[in-house]
């Protein structure tokens, strides 16, 4: 599967998405279109002080406002990944056509079927939560990225035949 336009979905478009539309823009270098969008967030909204605080541990400014999930957003991606499973559902049912082939939990694509596909929501939590969250997020997105690295060598050795 190919994509070039990545979206990231949560609830509130303050944390969880947006440390992993951080983290991925960081990581891909630039290569692939990123966003995220929040099933039940307030448009304009600022990235939560415990994401901000844990992207500048990392070494990454990130200005971020909130946007609420659309179906054009939907269409717009490649490639939808959400937080949790119930997240998944929810923008299967604003879109039915992106059911199957482009909206998966984020653990699902990364990383298979093994437990839990929910990343763990740090809302009102303590800095460490956030912490817990992040080093999740960016473990999904450096096995996402692999992943993509595997693909591109795969068809690059399927064009040399």
């Amino acid at each position: 599967m190919e994509w070039n336009k990545v979206l990231f979905v949560c609830t509130g478009n303050t944390c969880r998405s947006p440390m992993a539309e951080a983290l991925f823009r960081q990581k891909s270098k630039g290569s692939v279109e990123v966003k995220s969008a929040g099933l039940f967030a307030f448009s304009g909204g600022k990235a939560s002080e415990g994401t901000t605080a844990v992207l500048k541990e990392r070494g990454i400014s990130f200005e971020h406002t909130s946007t609420p999930l659309t179906k054009e957003l939907v269409q717009w991606a490649d490639l939808v990944l959400t937080m949790t499973e119930n997240h998944k559902q929810q923008v299967i049912a604003l879109d039915d056509e992106a059911n199957g082939e482009k909206v998966f939990t984020l653990k699902e694509f990364a990383l298979g079927d093994s437990g839990s596909l929910d990343i763990i929501d740090p809302f009102g939590g303590s800095l460490e939560e956030y912490r817990q969250m992040a080093h999740e997020v960016e473990m999904c997105v450096e096995a996402l990225l692999e992943k993509t690295r595997e693909e591109q060598r795969g068809d690059e050795a399927d064009d040399g035949n």
